[in-house]
């Protein structure tokens, strides 16, 4: 479909999906990507969402984890 790092990891629209949610995908015309879900329930969710715990805290992947870009942008660790 496409590239979307590190959006889920951030809180943006990727995080708030759920298994079994109906998704519009619209790759023509339209360069649409929609949940299919009302405002009311995207709200909830965005409400209670909390960023995932970092899945290594030291050594050479949590450092790496914690500096480096989005993949879309090289995935580098420069400033």
């Amino acid at each position: 479909m496409g590239h979307v790092a590190p959006e889920a990891a951030l809180g943006g629209p990727l995080a708030l999906v759920r298994e079994g949610d109906s998704i519009t995908i619209d790759a023509g015309g339209g360069r649409e990507l929609r949940m299919n879900i009302s405002e009311r329930e995207l709200a909830a969710r965005k409400a209670s969402w909390k960023a995932p715990a970092p899945r290594y805290t030291s050594g050479v992947l949590a450092k790496y984890a914690r500096l480096v870009s989005s993949s879309s942008r090289g995935a580098v660790t420069d400033a």
